[in-house]
């Protein structure tokens, strides 16, 4: 089953980022040196496991499933999109990003998962359908052609995608319900909100396994990284390449901007003024170049 292949292929994949760690879908970690943050929850994946203490307050909420061990996913530490695009550029490689105006439902939920790409044609069967058997952590990807005159999803499919241990659902579309999908909590990247559903009739067939994002084609088991600056997605075959580059630069800047809040301005960190008088002698030194010397961050 490829959907099975591309989970093992990302799970394995997981190991270089941040100290070596090595997650397994089901929530079991099975190795780990060091790195950042490690726990996550199925509604809130990029989060912090809220104290059991709070069950009782999610329970009182009718959208809210109350989560219990089978159902906690442990995913890699996140990567910040602007990282993986710069990392991409870094790499001669096409940054494949989503539309601008793509947009989270939830702000401040990051995700990252593997692509469960569907093309939707008027009925959420196929949603059903995609869903049934996926692995847990997937991305569902929807093309619902950048349409604004209907929405595509809403609190039921939401949940069945919660169920299903989905990671986050991105559309290339509308959705509705919104109140009820922040309280649901499942992490959702939208066009926006639209109250009307599908009216059209879809033609017969077996659901469309891609999913063509505002001209970027999306595969199975491609990489989606979301956050509030958008969506990216990164073919697995680079994704090692992409993340280890994407890591890099996060620390370094992470570094500079330490620096900085303890009083050293960044002009200072990467010798703004020696550049400035390599390139009076050298117009075509660029800031690029001298960066990379340097060891340094703040453009590609």
């Amino acid at each position: 089953m490829v959907a099975s292949r591309t989970a093992r292929t990302w799970q394995r994949n997981c190991r270089f980022l941040h100290g070596g760690r090595t997650f397994s879908t089901d929530g079991r970690r099975i190795s780990a040196s060091h790195g950042r943050t490690e726990a996550a929850s199925l509604g809130n994946i990029w989060k912090r496991r809220r104290p059991k203490e709070d069950d009782h307050q999610n329970e009182q909420t009718a959208f809210r499933l109350k989560e219990d061990e089978e159902a906690k996913l442990i995913q890699p530490p996140q990567l910040a999109t602007a990282a993986i695009a710069d990392a991409c550029i870094r790499l001669g490689i096409t940054p494949k990003t989503g539309p601008f105006d793509l947009k989270p439902v939830i702000p401040g939920v990051p995700v990252m998962g593997p692509a469960l790409p569907v093309t939707h044609l008027g009925s959420v069967d196929v949603f059903l359908e995609v869903i049934d058997g996926a692995d847990p952590g997937s991305v569902l990807v929807i093309d619902n052609g950048g349409r604004l005159d209907e929405a595509c999803i809403g609190d039921l499919v939401a949940l069945e995608a919660k169920l299903a241990k989905i990671a986050a659902i991105v559309v290339w579309g509308c959705h509705r319900d919104t109140a009820q999908l922040r309280d649901i909590g499942l992490p959702i990247f939208s066009l926006g909100a639209r109250l009307q559903g599908p009216i059209r009739v879809p033609p017969p067939g077996t659901p469309m396994r891609v999913a063509v994002i505002d001209g970027v084609m999306v595969r199975p088991g491609d990489i989606v990284i979301a956050d509030d600056d958008g969506v990216i997605f990164v073919p697995l075959a680079d994704f090692e390449k992409v993340s280890e580059t994407a890591s890099t630069i996060m620390s370094t800047e992470q570094r500079q901007a330490t620096e900085m809040v303890n009083g050293r301005n960044l002009r200072e960190q990467i010798g703004f003024g020696a550049y400035l008088e390599h390139r009076a002698k050298n117009p075509g030194y660029s800031l690029r170049d001298h960066l990379k010397a340097k060891g340094g961050a703040i453009e590609t």
